[in-house]
């Protein structure tokens, strides 16, 4: 099977992404329109209802390099958070520590990373770990 070229590839993700996902409980676009190889992203994640994390509203930083879909994007919290793939240094998820960044494969993608991480909140490891106070950034 052919491979989808990185620019097309984030082309159709940017479309997808501009549409919403879902229920909207996750969202994501270019940081910059103006950024025309797509590397910059910004992620959204509204905290999953019934644990700590309900009516938050997370943003994340995606960086996607010259090796996407190849290689995983770099994905970074902006709003502080407390999970154990999160540094509480810089916010920056560890590859090795989520399973979808962990397992890559050329077909997930920012959508797939952003679902993940919202199932992780929800987990019933991770649904009622303290919190930093709502509003505070890395």
């Amino acid at each position: 099977m052919a491979k989808i070229p990185r620019n097309f590839r984030l082309l159709e993700e940017l479309e997808k992404g501009e549409k919403g996902i879902g229920d909207g409980s996750c969202s994501y676009g270019l940081e910059d329109g103006d950024d025309i190889m797509m590397t910059h992203w910004n992620g959204t994640i509204i905290g999953p209802g019934h644990t700590v994390h309900e009516n938050r509203i997370y943003s994340l930083k995606i960086t996607c390099g010259e090796s996407y879909p190849e290689q995983p994007p770099t994905v970074q919290f902006v709003s502080r958070v407390n999970l154990p793939f999160v540094s509480q240094v810089d916010g920056k998820v560890d590859h090795s520590k989520l399973p979808v960044l962990a397992h890559w494969n050329r077909n997930s993608s920012i959508e797939t990373i952003l679902v993940e991480i919202r199932r992780e909140m929800a987990s019933f490891a991770n649904r009622k770990l303290p919190q930093p106070p709502e509003g505070t950034m890395f």
